[in-house]
């Protein structure tokens, strides 16, 4: 069959357009059909529901009449009574769809403009889902692009299909380009927006630097180094910490390369950031002091439940290990994910010495002992007094000096105390209206049932519709510093597990949650049985 110049021209033109956009070669018909039907409508009628096929092969262009077969026929634009239906197919049923072919039409001026506007639109729509679909896919990667211009500081990329942004945020401190520029950039978000999908790009982002690294050390890309964590003060300096699954290989010295010829490489792409190689350990405290390198660290405190650390540094060491504005300590912050706090050996001392005095001024006041046995009981670890009346005797007897008739009349005073202590807290709840039902909440102390008082909590309700950052408090990062809010609780030496315990138990006290039905270890419960049956046999 021969194909006329204006079908080979309309298979053409389908088959440009869908090169020109890159998509699929279907979507550019399917548009070319709407456009056709709503120029059939015009002339045929709105109401009029017309179907347009365009042969893929010959670029025929067949119209067709919908018309919905009824029982009672009211309108013969758009329905056939089911008698005349089943005259062309006898399987016609009411509610079908029967197509009756229309003749070929001319198009006037303003059908082909409105043509040529669905056409464009469909083919825009379908552009954007492309564009889409495919940067979706590339979120986390490295890419390169052309600077197009530049907007309010920041920069339009061209990335040859689809067009992206570098916000101002997002560039490199004293970073200046120019138009045609070539540029390397991290793609952390894609989102459509009603402008089409909008592509955000960033040079900033820590993971820029991970994907460099990835680029010039084969061993990162190959698996063998793992690039653990990431930290950056843009332009100015960055962290990275790297572990080797093999142990034959070093990490850092891989990263740094012969002379350091990879790991310049990825100065020089960040606009000279110094950059330290932080060996990764899963020993938190030892990848701190590594972590606070160039700095040396004298000693480390762990204290998991508040996530925080404390390091000690010798005097010369503090500036290094705290940086320039606080640089090195808070980038070792956001490496490692711990809070970190610096002193001095002088400052620990000095903090000791006064802790010391605390406690040694607790046990006198509570205890009603001189200073050389409240100093006895200090310097073996006693912290509080509950320690010391829940202690066993033995515990207190093997203190040098003390025997047992002395270690148990210091229990009796420690309980006597914490008994005096316990009822001037059960008064000062019941002043503060606090209700008795509180105390039989798992993990609620008096001290405590105080504590809720003095800030509202006074029934069980009150206490299940807290969250545990209320109990606890919690840290949030403002400009770079953390900044800890107090919670309720605080000062109690409370873990978040355990106040996270107090509130579910409020919850099933106040009935808003069955309590959770314990389950016995399985290999447990059969060993149990076995051992029975042996009994009984």
């Amino acid at each position: 069959m021969a194909v006329s110049a204006n079908r080979l021209e309309l298979l053409q033109i389908a088959d440009a357009v869908a090169r020109e956009k890159v998509i699929d070669r279907k979507i550019v018909l399917a548009a070319m059909e709407d456009a056709i039907q709503k120029a059939a409508r015009s002339r045929y009628g709105s109401e009029t529901e017309v179907r347009a096929e365009i042969n893929p092969k010959t670029g025929e262009i067949r119209l067709q009449r919908l018309l919905e077969v009824v029982e009672a026929f009211e309108n013969p634009a758009t329905q056939i009574p089911i008698a005349d239906a089943r005259l062309r197919n006898p399987d016609a049923q009411v509610g079908d769809w029967i197509g009756e072919p229309l003749p070929p039409m001319d198009f006037g001026r303003i059908a082909a403009q409105s043509a040529k506007q669905v056409i464009v639109q469909k083919v825009r729509e379908a552009e954007r889902d492309r564009q889409f679909d495919e940067f979706k896919e590339r979120v986390g990667e490295i890419v390169n692009g052309t600077v197009k211009r530049i907007e309010y500081g920041n920069v339009i990329v061209d990335l040859g299909r689809g067009e992206a942004i570098i916000r101002r945020d997002e560039l490199i401190p004293r970073e200046a380009f120019r138009n045609a520029d070539r540029v390397r950039a991290y793609v952390y978000d894609v989102r459509r927006e009603q402008r089409g999908p909008q592509i955000f790009l960033s040079r900033t982002h820590p993971q820029f630097m991970a994907k460099l690294f990835a680029q010039e050390v084969p061993e990162i890309y190959d698996g063998i180094i793992e690039v653990k964590s990431v930290a950056r003060d843009p332009g100015s300096r960055a962290k990275i910490a790297v572990i080797s699954r093999d142990s034959s290989i070093d990490p850092v010295g891989a990263c740094v390369g012969m002379r350091g010829s990879r790991v310049q490489a990825v100065v020089q792409e960040l606009q000279g950031e110094k950059i330290d190689i932080i060996p990764w350990s899963n020993d938190p405290a030892t990848f701190i002091v590594n972590a606070l390198q160039p700095a040396e660290v004298s000693k480390v405190v762990l204290d998991e439940d508040a996530g925080r650390i404390e390091v000690v540094v010798p005097d010369d060491q503090l500036s290094l290990a705290i940086g320039r504005r606080g640089q090195n300590v808070r980038l070792a912050s956001q490496l490692t994910g711990w809070d970190i706090d610096i002193m001095t050996e002088a400052e620990e001392s000095e903090r000791r010495q006064k802790e010391f005095a605390e406690r040694t001024q607790l046990f006198m006041d509570s205890l009603d002992v001189d200073e050389v046995v409240a100093q006895l009981l200090a310097t073996e670890g006693f912290s509080n007094v509950e320690e010391i009346a829940y202690v066993g005797l033995d515990e207190i007897a093997r203190i040098e000096g003390f025997d047992e008739e002395t270690a148990e009349e210091i229990q009796n005073r420690a309980n006597d105390h914490l008994a005096r202590l316990e009822a001037e807290q059960d008064a000062e709840r019941k002043a503060l209206g606090v209700e008795d039902a509180l105390h039989d909440v798992d993990g609620v102390t008096t001290a405590m049932m105080v504590a809720f008082g003095k800030e509202g909590v006074k029934t069980v309700e009150d206490l299940a519709g807290c969250a545990t950052d209320d109990l606890v408090g919690w840290t949030e990062r403002k400009n770079g510093e953390v900044e800890k809010n107090a919670g309720i609780l605080d000062g109690f030496e409370l873990s978040r597990a355990e106040a996270e315990a107090i509130v579910m138990a409020a919850r099933v006290a106040a009935g808003w949650i069955e309590a959770p039905v314990e389950v016995e270890d399985e290999a447990e419960t059969e060993a149990e049985e076995g051992e029975a049956e042996r009994v009984d046999g």
